[in-house]
């Protein structure tokens, strides 16, 4: 599988990202042994590059992926984290995260914001401890939407300390919308963003944001190339979810109408949903979360084969009039 460089940073990222949330239970639990399988598919397609966060699952996305790959040669794969939330003890659990945060693991912790330097420390070091590595070769301040000021102003400062001391190899900030990552590509020296959701077949409002970064040498990973589902099938359901929730109706006829496209070049929407975020230059690597080794083997054979140009076209065309 094609690698890239971040920026202009030494760390390399496969075309094709793991996202390890769902090795965290989002929304449905997955056995040790079924989150170790799906990520020793991954490494057996060519995925060289693993995203988790401790948001995902209170930690255990971050254990289950070191535990997975602790027998691999280190310097053959990049691993990402993020920061932002502290974990700590939760002073009234109820017994399930899903509620509150999407995951079906105990509520014996709960997440703090805090985009500090302090802050920034504390959540490395254990995250690192849960990882089982002494570094790990990105860090994204995640989602600081609402800390932006104290994200820009400590916690990226504070990461680009560690990137120069060479603690950490890439720093970057993650987010499901544009606006703060446009400000921080802009404001600070990142290496890398990771927009989720927002440079999609479906959904391209992260055009202004690949302008800056390519002016800037910033590398673009494109997360969530699926909308969190709706792109997943050759056939777009009513039922299915876009951006974390209910399909609405325009955005369903929308993707129904893309899929129909794929039909007629003999190819499936999904298969689409990878390509697209590759076709950017701006683009290093394009990451989706899996939860099975059936589900990655396609995502990998998708991500090496391009689309034809008249299909392109096509499928242009529809994202345009719509």
């Amino acid at each position: 599988m094609n690698v890239t460089r971040l920026g202009r940073t030494e760390v390399s990222v496969s075309a094709l990202g793991f996202g390890a949330a769902p090795l965290g239970n989002l929304y449905t639990a997955v056995s040790d042994d079924e989150a170790h399988a799906t990520v020793d598919a991954a490494w057996d397609a060519g995925v060289r590059y693993y995203d988790t966060a401790p948001h995902y699952g209170l930690g255990l996305s971050e254990r289950r992926l070191g535990a997975a790959l602790a027998r691999r040669p280190r310097q053959q794969f990049a691993v990402s984290t993020k920061v932002g939330r502290l974990l700590e003890p939760h002073p009234a659990p109820t017994g399930s995260d899903l509620a509150a945060g999407g995951f079906a693991v105990p509520d014996s912790l709960v997440r703090r914001p805090d985009y500090s330097r302090t802050g920034v420390l504390r959540s490395l070091e254990a995250s690192l401890d849960r990882l089982g590595l002494d570094r790990v070769d990105i860090v994204y301040v995640h989602d600081p939407d609402d800390h932006l000021d104290t994200a820009v102003g400590e916690a990226i400062p504070a990461l680009l300390d560690l990137r120069d001391q060479g603690v950490v190899g890439a720093v970057g900030v993650g987010a499901n919308t544009v606006g703060p990552l446009l400000r921080t590509v802009t404001e600070t020296d990142v290496d890398a963003v990771m927009v989720a959701g927002r440079w999609t077949l479906l959904d391209r409002t992260a055009r202004p944001l690949l302008d800056a970064c390519a002016a800037r040498g910033t590398s673009v990973v494109a997360a969530a190339p699926f909308n969190s589902g709706l792109l997943s099938r050759p056939h777009p359901a009513a039922d299915a979810t876009f951006d974390y929730g209910p399909v609405p109706a325009a955005v369903l006829r929308r993707a129904r109408r893309l899929a129909e496209v794929c039909a007629r070049h003999r190819t499936v929407l999904p298969h689409a949903a990878v390509r697209f975020p590759l076709r950017s230059p701006e683009v290093a690597c394009v990451v989706a979360g899996f939860r099975s080794g059936d589900e990655v083997r396609a995502a990998a054979r998708w991500a090496a084969v391009d689309l034809a140009e008249e299909t392109w076209a096509a499928l242009d065309g529809v994202a345009e009039t719509t």
